[in-house]
C-alpha cells in the first residue's frame, strides 16, 4: 500500500511538472510574439515606435499589477484555485482577441490577459517550492520550465509569420493560444496538488506583499531581474524593426533573427538546467552577462552588418540568467511566502518589459533610427554586469540559502 502511495505522488508531481511546463510555453507563444507584431500594428495603425511598444508594455503592467496585488493569492486561497482562476481569465480574452480591430481594444485586452498571466504565473512559481526538495532542485526545474518558455518563443512567432503569409490576421495567434489554454484548464482542475504550508494564514494578505518590498533579498534579485529582462526585450521587442534596414550576405539570418535568438535562448535553457546543478551559479551567471555586454557593444559599434549576428547569438548566453535569478530570489524565503515573494519579483520584472523598450522606442523615435535605442540597450547590458560580478564578489544570499538547504526547501510536503 505504501508503495503505491508514493509511486501515485510521484505520478502526480511528473503531471504538476509537465502542466507547469505547458503553462509557461503556452503564454509565451504570445507575450514573445510582440516583435513580429509590431511592424504590422505600425503600418496598420500608422504608430510611432514608443507607441507601438505599447503592445509589449500593456501585457506586462498587467502582469506586474497582478504580481504585486495579487500575488498573495497563491498563499492564501492556494496553488490550484490561483492558477485555475488565472488560466480561465486568460482563456476568455483570448477569444476576444477576434472580436475587434481597434488600437485601445486591443490595449486593453493586452492588459487584462496580463493580469491572467500573472494570477497563474504566481501560483505556478510558489508551486514549483511545494514540488522542490532542495535549491539546487529548484533552481535546475525553474530552468526547466523557462526551457519550455523559450520553445513557446519560437513557436508563437511561427505561427505569426504563418498566419500573415496566409493573409490571416495576427488575432487568431490569440484564438489558438486560447483553445490550447482551454484545454490545460482542464488538466489543473483534475491534477491533485500537494498541500501548501502556511505558517500564519491570517498575514497572507496585500500588506504582507507590500513589506516584502523592502526585505533586501528580495530587492536585490529583483533589481537584477529588473534589468536583465530590459536587457532582453531590446532583443525580442525592437531586434526586427532595427534588422529590418539591414542589406548585405546575411539577409536570410536577419529575416530569421528571431527564431535563431529564441532556439538558441531555449537550447541554453535546458543545457543551464544540467550545468547549475554542477557549477557556481554567480559565477556562471557574472560570465553569461559579460559575454551578453559584448554582443551588445559589439553590435553598437560594428553597426547593423554587426547585429545580425551578435543580437541573436546573445540568446545563448541569456539563457540561464533570468530562471537563476527568479529561482534564488525565491528560494530565500519559506514555501509559506513563495507565492508573495513570486509576486514581487515579478513586478519588477514586468517593469522592466515595460519600460526598457518603452525607453528605447522614446530615444529612437527622438534620434530617427532604432540603432539608438541598441545604444541604450548596451548600457542595461553593463548594468546587468556590473550588478551580477558584485552579487558574485559578495555573495550576500549564499548564507539563508544555505540555511534553506539545511531546513528542507520541500520537508513539510514530503
Amino acid at each position: 500500500m505504501k508503495n503505491d502511495t508514493r509511486a501515485g505522488a510521484r505520478t502526480n508531481v511528473a503531471l504538476i511538472r509537465w502542466l507547469t511546463y505547458l503553462m509557461f510555453m503556452m503564454f509565451a507563444m504570445t507575450t514573445d510574439s510582440v516583435g513580429v507584431i509590431i511592424p504590422e500594428v505600425i503600418r496598420r495603425f500608422h504608430l510611432s515606435m514608443a507607441t507601438a511598444s505599447s503592445f509589449q508594455y500593456a501585457t506586462m503592467l498587467g502582469i506586474a499589477i497582478a504580481g504585486l496585488l495579487l500575488g498573495f493569492l497563491a498563499d492564501r486561497i492556494g496553488r490550484k484555485s490561483t492558477i485555475v482562476l488565472g488560466l480561465v481569465l486568460f482563456t476568455l480574452d483570448s477569444y476576444l482577441f477576434a472580436a475587434g480591430d481597434r488600437f485601445a481594444y486591443f490595449i486593453a485586452l493586452l492588459l487584462v490577459s496580463g493580469a491572467a498571466i500573472g494570477i497563474f504565473k504566481t501560483g505556478a512559481l510558489a508551486l514549483i517550492g511545494d514540488i522542490s526538495e532542495s535549491t539546487t532542485r529548484h533552481t535546475s526545474t525553474m530552468n526547466m520550465v523557462e526551457g519550455f518558455f523559450g520553445v513557446g518563443s519560437i513557436i508563437g512567432p511561427a505561427i505569426v509569420i504563418r498566419l500573415l503569409g496566409a493573409g490571416i490576421a495576427w488575432q487568431w495567434l490569440y484564438v489558438i493560444v486560447g483553445t490550447v489554454c482551454a484545454s490545460l484548464v482542464l488538466i489543473a482542475l483534475l491534477v491533485r496538488y500537494p498541500a501548501s504550508r502556511r505558517s500564519d494564514v491570517e498575514s497572507v494578505n496585500l500588506r504582507r506583499t507590500l513589506k516584502m518590498t523592502r526585505d533586501p533579498y528580495v530587492l536585490g534579485f529583483s533589481l537584477i531581474a529588473f534589468v536583465y529582462v530590459a536587457t532582453e526585450c531590446a532583443i525580442y521587442v525592437w531586434m526586427p524593426t532595427l534588422l529590418e534596414r539591414y542589406h548585405g550576405s546575411a539577409t536570410l539570418l536577419a529575416t530569421y533573427a528571431l527564431s535563431v535568438f529564441f532556439v538558441l535562448r531555449a537550447a541554453g535553457r535546458f543545457l543551464g538546467g544540467w550545468l547549475l546543478g554542477r557549477l557556481s551559479w554567480a559565477g556562471v551567471l557574472t560570465l553569461m552577462s559579460g559575454c551578453i555586454l559584448a554582443c551588445f557593444v559589439g553590435s553598437a559599434l560594428g553597426g547593423v552588418g554587426v547585429a545580425v549576428y551578435l543580437l541573436p547569438a546573445s540568446g545563448l548566453f541569456m539563457s540561464v540568467i533570468y530562471p537563476t535569478v527568479n529561482s534564488k530570489g525565491i528560494s530565500c524565503f519559506e514555501p509559506a511566502e513563495h507565492g508573495a515573494v513570486a509576486g514581487v519579483i515579478l513586478f519588477f520584472t514586468c517593469a522592466g518589459a515595460a519600460i526598457g523598450p518603452f525607453a528605447m522606442g522614446l530615444v529612437s523615435d527622438s534620434f530617427g533610427s532604432p540603432r539608438y535605442g541598441f545604444y541604450l540597450a548596451t548600457a542595461y547590458a553593463a548594468a546587468l554586469f556590473a550588478l551580477l560580478a558584485a552579487n558574485q564578489l559578495r555573495d550576500p544570499a549564499r548564507v539563508r540559502l544555505a540555511s534553506r538547504d539545511l531546513s528542507g526547501l520541500a520537508a513539510a510536503h514530503s
